[in-house]
């Protein structure tokens, strides 16, 4: 039995059901899980882990770049992500994953999905959930943080989304400004404009990131991009 919708919208039911009905979000996310078929949230969840796309090494990265790892909904990015994270892990390396999109509940279910150990990822990753994640909150965090730190920004277009923090460019350039003085590795997951959903690529490219504030995307140095089973990585040129 499959979903009848994208993981993404139907998540965005939940959180919907949740502020209509003043309900908890869990409750909201079983309820919406119940109604199409499955026991609970993370039935639903496990049985849509998208194709995967490939592996993304770490070994690919170097201390002080920065990944833009772009996609659309449900196509792996964060799966691909988290696998990094284990990654650094293993090799002894600290990683840090910042998000505005999941709680502490939903990256454990991701981490279930690419079959990682649950137990291992909480022990050995730093997930911080944050309202407050901006580029001055991450910086202020990663401090002490040492030299080939792995730090995952989920997502790039939310960085910007209260008013009272800097434009999206000015964070992202304080980001890397910062990364290359501390010999961190940012990834930055990143939405795909939907009309890539109707062209004739494979795998999105550059043209394809949603920006709805303006960002030069040389500043990243590496860009990975995603697509059912797909997979496509490489330096940005002039960098």
């Amino acid at each position: 039995m499959e979903p009848s919708q994208p993981i993404h919208r139907l998540k965005r039911n939940a959180r919907l059901l949740s502020r209509r009905e003043g309900i908890p979000l869990h409750a909201a996310l079983d309820q919406v899980a119940r109604a199409e078929g499955f026991s609970a949230w993370s039935m639903l969840v496990a049985r849509s882990v998208p194709p995967s796309p490939g592996k993304l090494q770490l070994s690919q990265l170097s201390d002080g770049d920065l990944l833009l790892l772009g996609g659309r909904p449900g196509q792996g990015k964060t799966l691909l992500s988290l696998d990094l994270a284990f990654q650094a892990v293993k090799a002894g390396r600290t990683a840090i994953f910042f998000t505005l999109e999941y709680n502490h509940a939903d990256v454990l279910r991701c981490v279930r999905a690419i079959g990682g150990d649950r137990g291992s990822f909480a022990a050995g990753v730093r997930v911080d959930t944050s309202d407050d994640i901006s580029a001055g909150h991450m910086i202020r965090q990663l401090q002490s943080a040492p030299r080939g730190t792995l730090v995952i920004v989920d997502y790039l277009q939310l960085l910007d989304q209260k008013r009272e923090n800097p434009a999206l460019a000015q964070q992202v350039k304080a980001l890397r400004d910062f990364g290359r003085e501390r010999g961190l590795v940012f990834v930055f997951l990143s939405q795909i404009d939907r009309s890539f959903d109707g062209g004739h690529k494979d795998v999105p490219s550059l043209a394809d990131v949603r920006l709805p504030n303006p960002l030069d995307l040389t500043l990243f140095t590496k860009a990975c991009f995603v697509h059912a089973d797909k997979l496509s990585f490489g330096p940005l040129a002039g960098t």
